[in-house]
């Protein structure tokens, strides 16, 4: 099975786009991608908007794992996550469902986009319980899904700032933002930021609701140092691991007890993140096309 129809890609490169894309997008990723870019009517974003470009690279594979990393800071949401995701016991189904809505929302259209939205919502809806400190959480309460929302965004942005092909100027970065707005209206964030300096100042409200908690610092264990891959993959993966984590603002390594050494990470982390990234952009690009992981 190809990839892409009329993939002309050397053999050994197809079958590895093919193998990083069924583990990123499941047994589905190929029925759904046709769906997804096939089917006729308007969109959300349309090919000119920074959402496509910034989804569409292979910096969202160190953009995404950073962005679990800094969402576990809040109580509630890792509280909700460590009890209702199952993400332990099914880490790719969890990503699979991530990249799936990802991309239905970025790509796909309008009608299908809102209806990923609505599915989240309900689902949103029956997840609720209480931490073990006796505090209560809704993942539908507005505030915590804003806190997620946020943290996604500005991880994607710096991601794909460092490592991306084609990195956004100061005007495409607010736009990038502005964009993801509209899908987090959809669900259910109120006033979402709409420009970087909007984004900056929500993340900043939050900081005093942060701290790392032991199902944070046991999840980042789990994401940064085991894996469910096999050894062949283990050396790609702590590259991006390690980057994801340099990524991160110092305080919220500190909390969960990561190493840093930032006077090294431009020498020694930094270029093996981009070397990573621009194998995954070669092994996914198809011919005549731009990089695009979805």
């Amino acid at each position: 099975m190809r990839l892409f129809p009329g993939d002309h890609r050397p053999a050994p490169r197809a079958r590895l786009g093919e193998m990083i894309f069924s583990r990123v997008a499941g047994p589905e990723g190929p029925r759904n991608r046709a769906r997804i870019h096939d089917t006729p009517g308007p969109r959300w974003f349309g090919p000119e908007r920074p959402i496509r470009r910034v989804h569409g690279d292979a910096s969202m594979f160190i953009g995404g794992l950073s962005a679990l990393l800094l969402q576990s800071l809040h109580p509630l949401a890792m509280a909700a996550v460590a009890a209702h995701s199952g993400f332990r016991g099914d880490p790719w189904g969890r990503l699979q469902r991530t990249s799936t809505f990802l991309a239905v929302t970025t790509y796909g259209p309008a009608e299908r986009a809102q209806e990923a939205c609505e599915r989240v919502r309900a689902v949103h809806d029956t997840v609720r319980g209480t931490t073990a400190e006796g505090q209560p959480y809704a993942a539908a309460d507005p505030h915590l899904l804003c806190w997620v929302h946020v943290a996604e965004v500005d991880s994607f942005l710096r991601a794909h700032q460092r490592y991306g092909a084609r990195p956004l100027d100061d005007e495409g970065c607010d736009a990038y933002v502005a964009d993801m707005a509209r899908i987090a209206t959809a669900l259910g964030v109120p006033d979402p930021p709409v420009d970087r300096a909007g984004l900056a100042e929500r993340l900043a409200a939050y900081r005093g609701e942060l701290r790392a908690t032991a199902e944070a610092r046991n999840t980042a264990r789990f994401l940064l140092l085991d894996p469910p891959l096999p050894l062949l993959a283990r050396l790609p993966y702590g590259a991006i691991a390690a980057n994801a984590v340099s990524l991160l603002p110092l305080w919220a390594s500190r909390a969960l007890r990561l190493p840093r050494l930032p006077p090294a990470e431009g020498v020694c982390v930094r270029p093996l993140g981009v070397a990573v990234t621009a194998g995954i952009r070669w092994a996914l690009t198809p011919p005549r096309d731009a990089a695009q992981v979805y």
